[in-house]
């Protein structure tokens, strides 16, 4: 893999893929969320709503570094539309879980990416 290893492919079938994967790798009744992002050529807008009766919302940057490697930022989280404090134990422990979900899809997506 060279230095210059970048992504080359349309934003939007990129993101078409991630919406259809990441709902294989999230929990059964939470919903996603996936555009591309209309600043970042290399980036993903990921908005996960949560099952059940919390009300959390979810926002994440998804960027790739190269055509294998994703980083990944929470923007913020709502609960019932309003902004909460992410810092939460239970709110870290359901980002991290989505981080690791994120990664999942990623993965699942290698074949498309680095074709």
């Amino acid at each position: 893999m060279s230095k210059h290893d970048t992504l080359q492919l349309d934003g939007q079938r990129l993101a078409d893929a991630w919406a259809k994967t990441l709902l294989t790798v999230l929990n059964g009744s939470d919903r996603a969320e996936v555009k591309k992002d209309e600043a970042e050529a290399n980036a993903l807008r990921i908005h996960i709503k949560t099952a059940g009766h919390s009300f959390y919302s979810f926002d994440f940057k998804c960027s790739y570094v190269d055509s294998r490697e994703v980083k990944v930022e929470l923007i913020d989280v709502e609960r019932d539309g309003v902004s909460v404090d992410e810092r939460t134990d239970i709110i870290q422990t359901m980002v991290d879980d989505y981080v690791r979900h994120i990664h999942e899809c990623a993965q699942q997506l290698h074949a498309l990416t680095t074709s």
